[in-house]
């Protein structure tokens, strides 16, 4: 179960109420300003990351080995979007789960990532043969 689903509306209800207890309805103000300066954070960061990735071609990253080492478990499609500055080439169905996006670097290794409810369910690396003398 996804604790983070409950506990940033628990912990908005906890901070409005004790906002409430401790000043009325200036607390609430207080508290409503605070929660959508929280909103505006994330949505501006989300709107920056997406805007630095469109500037860039779909499914390349610089390394693939580097993401490759970078990545880790249950972290958000938009986190491995942020290290890649790009947005992946997705290989699965639009709409489906889980979503299967690739990055490919210049020597032509890719890295495979595949997102179950938007978050690194696993992750592979393949690198192509080395040409023979």
């Amino acid at each position: 179960m996804n604790f983070t689903k409950i506990l940033a509306p628990l912990a908005i209800v906890v901070f409005t109420i004790g906002a409430w207890q401790a000043f009325q309805w200036a607390g609430i103000a207080l508290a409503v300003g605070g929660v959508v300066m929280w909103v505006l954070l994330h949505f501006t960061r989300m709107v920056t990351i997406l805007k630095k990735a469109a500037e860039r071609p779909i499914g390349h990253v610089a390394s693939a080995v580097m993401l490759h080492a970078k990545l880790r478990k249950n972290v958000s499609l938009m986190h491995v979007i942020a290290m890649t500055r790009s947005l992946g080439q997705l290989l699965s169905e639009k709409d489906t789960q889980p979503e299967i996006y690739t990055w490919t670097d210049n020597s032509e290794s890719v890295v495979t990532c595949t997102f179950v409810n938007g978050k690194l369910a696993e992750w592979a690396l393949v690198r192509p043969d080395p040409p023979n003398p």
